[in-house]
């Protein structure tokens, strides 16, 4: 596959176009930043740590029916996407109180949600990303009614696989982020990645944070978190095959 202009690029990750207008070369960088890209930094081997979590997931997403656009890793850092029509809509799953919900909410940090809470953010950096309604979604035309239940299903779909992988590796998943689009048949296909950048876990015995929480903190031990996390994603299940 031939790497051709750079078509994004973003805070994590650069998107190349290829010889193939349906696929896309996804490149993980080690740039971090938070708050808006308020602080900025960088996390060693982070490329790689999140290209390989992303892969993995993704294909274990795959074995339960769930659409993604990961093809193929092709290198430490980098691997081959189905080209989408992104939705210019962040959805995020929440199990834990945590983040901003913490200030919005009586929730103290570590409450238990009885079912997942799911939000919607506009993807609009120069606004700050903000939380809006699904009238406000629907009103704004981001997607259409149809397309928006469909990515909410597949979300909570999607958590309740994760949660589950993660608890047999002793990890609470205590919220994340979902980014979908259209491949060209106009089918909904999760898109992004799933990694420490864009998960929050906590380790299931000791609540110790192992997610970008770490840089946004200044925590320390980022770096070690990550690998723990890469480490753990490729550790044999001690409750279920796969």
């Amino acid at each position: 596959m031939e790497r051709k202009n750079k078509l994004y690029e973003g805070k994590a990750k650069i998107l190349f176009q290829t010889d193939d207008p349906n696929v896309l070369l996804q490149k993980f960088k080690d740039d971090a930043t938070a708050f808006n890209g308020k602080k900025k930094g960088t996390i060693a081997n982070k490329g790689f740590v999140n290209n390989q979590i992303s892969a993995h997931l993704y294909k274990y997403l795959s074995s339960y029916h769930v659409p993604t656009h990961f093809i193929n890793t092709v290198s430490d850092t980098e691997m081959t996407v189905v080209a989408l029509q992104m939705i210019p809509v962040e959805v995020i799953v929440r199990n834990i109180a945590a983040g901003s919900l913490l200030k919005r909410s009586d929730f103290k940090e570590g409450d238990v949600l009885e079912s997942p809470v799911l939000e919607y953010f506009l993807k609009d950096d120069d606004k700050g990303d903000p939380q809006i309604t699904r009238e406000e979604i629907l009103n704004q035309e981001l997607c259409s009614e149809e397309d928006l239940d469909a990515l909410s299903r597949l979300a909570l779909k999607i958590n309740a696989v994760m949660k589950s992988f993660w608890t047999r590796r002793n990890i609470k998943l205590v919220d994340f982020k979902l980014e979908f689009g259209k491949n060209k048949d106009g089918k909904i296909i999760l898109g992004d990645e799933i990694s420490p950048d864009t998960c929050r876990f906590w380790d299931a015995e000791t609540d110790e944070k192992m997610d970008k929480d770490r840089f946004r903190q200044d925590l320390g031990k980022v770096e070690e978190a990550y690998e723990d996390m890469r480490r753990r994603v490729f550790m044999e299940a001690p409750l279920e095959s796969e």
